[in-house]
C-alpha cells in the first residue's frame, strides 16, 4: 500500500502586486485504493494543490511537506514525480503540435517504466483501452490535443491514466466541459483503471455530478486555501443542496 501525505502545505504565487499566498496550511493523507474529492468555490486553492503536487514551477512551496511513501516529493523534478507514480489529469490539457498521440503514449510509457513496451502487446493494450473509452482507432495518428474537442481531451487524459498505471491520480476538474454521455464514459474509464491497479485518487471538482459515477470515500471542502470541513459522501450531497455560502461567510 502506498501513502501520499500532505503536511501543513503553504504555497504562494508571484503576481504583479507581489507574492500571494494561496494555500495556507493543508493537511491531507491519501492511501492506495481511496478516492478523495476536493470541492470548493472558485479561487479556493483546489487546482493550486494539484499543480503543487505535480511540481508546476509557478507555485512556490514556502512551508510544509509532500511525502510519497516517506520520500520528499518536493525534492523531485517534475519527471521524477511522474516516474515515482504521480499522475495529473489537467483541467486544460495543452496541445503538442507535431507529436502524434501514438508516439506520445509510447514515449511516456517508456519514460515511466524505463524500457519500451513490447510493440505487439502495447498496441493491443492501447486499442482495448481506446475501445473502452469509445475512441476511434484513427485517434492515435492525430497530434496531441491539437483540434481536440473538450471531450476528446479528457478521454485522452484518462487513456494515459489507464496505460501509465500510476500510484496516485490527481484529476483536476476532469468533468469540466463534458456532456452527460462523455462524463459517464470518462468516469467509467477512471473506475476501470482504478480497479485494475488500486491507485489512490484525488478528484477536484465544483459539482457533484461526477461523484454519481466516481464514488468518493472522503470529501474535503476547500475555502480560502484551507480545508474547512471533511466528511464522507453525504457531505457532497449537502454541498449540492446548500452550496458554499456558509463557508465563505464564515
Amino acid at each position: 500500500m502506498s501513502i501520499l501525505q500532505i503536511k501543513n502545505l503553504h504555497v504562494s504565487v508571484s503576481t504583479d502586486q507581489g507574492k500571494k499566498e494561496i494555500l495556507r496550511g493543508v493537511d491531507l493523507t491519501i492511501r492506495s485504493g481511496e478516492t478523495h474529492a476536493i470541492m470548493g468555490p472558485n479561487g479556493s486553492g483546489k487546482s493550486t494543490l494539484a499543480y503543487s503536487i505535480a511540481g508546476h514551477p509557478k507555485y512556490e512551496v514556502t512551508e510544509g511537506e509532500i511525502l510519497l511513501d516517506g520520500e520528499n516529493v518536493l525534492e523531485m523534478s517534475v519527471d521524477e514525480r511522474a516516474r515515482a507514480g504521480l499522475f495529473l489529469a489537467m483541467q486544460y490539457p495543452v496541445e503538442i503540435p507535431g507529436v502524434s498521440v501514438s508516439n506520445f503514449l509510447r514515449t511516456a510509457k517508456t519514460a515511466i517504466t524505463g524500457e519500451a513496451p513490447a510493440l505487439r502487446t502495447w498496441v493491443k493494450e492501447v486499442r482495448e483501452s481506446m475501445e473502452a473509452l469509445r475512441m476511434d482507432k484513427s485517434f492515435t495518428e492525430r497530434n496531441v490535443n491539437e483540434g481536440f474537442s473538450g471531450g476528446e481531451k479528457k478521454r485522452h487524459e484518462i487513456l494515459q491514466l489507464d496505460l501509465l498505471k500510476p500510484r496516485f491520480a490527481i484529476l483536476d476538474e476532469t468533468d469540466s466541459g463534458l456532456d452527460v454521455d462523455a462524463l459517464k464514459v470518462v468516469s467509467e474509464g477512471v473506475n476501470r483503471a482504478k480497479a485494475a491497479t488500486e491507485f489512490g485518487v484525488l478528484l477536484i471538482t465544483h459539482y457533484t455530478r461526477i461523484l454519481k459515477y466516481i464514488k468518493p470515500d472522503f470529501v474535503h471542502v476547500f475555502v480560502a486555501g484551507r480545508i474547512a470541513e471533511e466528511g464522507g459522501p453525504e457531505l457532497a450531497e449537502r454541498l449540492e443542496a446548500e452550496g458554499y455560502d456558509r463557508y465563505v461567510t464564515a
